[in-house]
């Protein structure tokens, strides 16, 4: 194999099967690709491998297209946006296949295959000790013969014809070298008695027409890699540079996903698929950045990369091929990270349709930004914010009455605390906290109360919740009169309460 010059402009591709829903491994290969393309001043391809029809399903295509626009990987060609090497799926191409199948059979590297499963499958002891190609009664069948019972109609497919001596060595960018002895191959299929060509015969042609450098794939793919090698061999075709990055395997590191897994993490409220994690209120930044170090590092301390840092230091040489284990506390970590780094404009146009999708309405953008400001540093995922922040834009908030009495305090001597904390908002001559902050802290010591008796109160009867932002910046958000409002409705609730349970 002849290597090309990593510094040339690479063309690559991602090319997967519209067969189900597009998981975190395809948008990994998808970025790998999309970074040596754009490192390089290269082209991002497209290409949709969808010749498998038993397995297509519908609206996968478009559900695949939209994660990696989602994650801000834009292609320079491909089914929706054309090119010079088009069509861009392979059921358009099928002449082309059916042109490149018959030049194999021709030279005498495949024939047609008349066997039917039923011929397979009379001897199944005997199939288990030997390979197709020592039962297959067409393997030396004249072309002539085999095209006159084509033309009568007969059933057929088309196999590689393995060598059965010496071996192969194929080039991985990441292992090295794989040498493989042909006895240990077999007489592959690569078009089907549909006229459709397997994935193995129709990568390696499309990959030769669209003049692809460096073809990604994950390493699940190594077992069938000497096929591939032998593939261009037989058309006298040079080889891209293969990169085959590890598998993912399950976040307890033993095995590869499965579907029951993938359901079970759907359970657990996590998920692996591109099309959730928009939902799940993570950002795309992270998810690309979490991505990028499942099998790469740039060095052992460096773990915060936006797509453009990931552009200018990713490399295929620091790929690692061990297996490596999905790990969701990682994905958070990086997704407040990456909030925290979004412009407070940025992140209030981000959480805005999850607190309209809560049933929120948001009706004044400044207060939106306050409030994307001071949750900033408190957000693990964007989905968190009507739970974290809802309360800012509620018209009425009614707490519990019994936490709003405070630590070993009666009902009584809260509901006494919070007229006065309502005389005193109700007072000020300016609502900010330069004006709040120290009155308040007096009223406590006045009171013969800690401070916190008298901002716990102000939190439980503003927010209702156990657990907000900071009082002050909660107050200037919501506003004096709501403020006071909702101080009235707690004193209302303090002193039901305390008319029922005096003392």
């Amino acid at each position: 194999m002849t290597s090309k010059p990593a510094t040339q402009p690479a063309r690559v591709r991602f090319a997967p099967s519209p067969t189900g829903r597009t998981h975190l491994g395809s948008g990994r290969t998808a970025l790998y690709n999309y970074l040596l393309a754009r490192q390089t001043g290269g082209q991002f391809i497209l290409r949709i491998e969808d010749t498998d029809q038993k397995r297509y399903v519908p609206g996968a295509e478009e559900e695949l297209m939209e994660g990696l626009r989602w994650l801000g990987l834009s292609w320079d060609e491909g089914p929706d946006v054309g090119g010079t090497f088009g069509p861009y799926r392979q059921t358009e191409r099928r002449d082309l296949y059916k042109k490149y199948a018959r030049q194999l059979i021709e030279n005498g590297n495949a024939y047609y295959c008349f066997c039917s499963q039923t011929d397979e499958a009379q001897n199944p002891t005997d199939k288990q000790k030997r390979q197709h190609r020592d039962i297959c009664p067409n393997r030396e069948l004249p072309l002539a013969k085999a095209d006159t019972r084509i033309a009568s109609g007969e059933s057929h497919i088309i196999r590689f014809k393995m060598p059965r001596e010496g071996n192969i060595t194929v080039t991985d960018a990441i292992r090295g070298d794989i040498t493989v002895e042909n006895s240990t191959l077999d007489d592959y299929v690569l078009v089907k008695s549909d006229g459709l060509p397997v994935y193995h015969l129709a990568v390696v042609i499309d990959d030769h027409l669209m003049q692809i450098t460096h073809a990604f794939r994950t390493s699940e793919w190594l077992p069938t890699f000497p096929l591939h090698g032998h593939l261009y061999n037989a058309f006298g075709w040079e080889q891209p540079i293969w990169v085959h990055p590890s598998i993912f395997l399950k976040p307890d590191g033993k095995g590869k996903m499965s579907k029951r897994d993938t359901e079970d993490m759907l359970n657990e409220g996590k998920s692996i698929f591109l099309g959730d994690f928009e939902k799940m209120g993570y950002l795309p930044e992270a998810v690309v950045n979490w991505a990028a170090l499942i099998g790469w590092s740039y060095d052992d301390k460096t773990e915060f990369f936006t797509l453009e840092d990931l552009v200018k230091k990713f490399s295929i040489e620091k790929l690692n091929p061990s297996p490596a284990a999905i790990n969701f506390s990682k994905l958070d970590h990086f997704n407040g990270l990456h909030i925290r780094a979004l412009g407070v404009d940025d992140l209030a146009k981000r959480i805005r349709p999850f607190f309209e999708q809560a049933g929120y309405q948001v009706h004044y953008e400044h207060t939106l930004q306050q409030v994307a400001e001071v949750l900033q540093i408190r957000l693990g995922t964007l989905a968190e914010a009507p739970e974290k922040g809802g309360f800012f834009f509620k018209d009425e908030i009614h707490p519990d009455a019994e936490m709003l009495i405070g630590k070993k305090q009666t009902a009584a001597e809260s509901l006494a605390m919070a007229r006065r904390i309502e005389a005193l908002i109700q007072s000020l001559p300016d609502f900010s906290e330069d004006t709040a902050n120290q009155p308040l802290r007096d009223l406590a010591t006045e009171l013969e109360l800690k401070a916190g008796h008298v901002f716990g109160f102000l939190r439980n009867a503003l927010t209702a919740q156990k657990v907000s932002p900071p009082v002050f910046e909660t107050m200037i958000i919501i506003g004096r009169e709501k403020v006071l409002e909702r101080i009235r409705y707690a004193v209302d609730a303090l002193e039901k309460l305390a008319s029922i349970s005096p003392g």
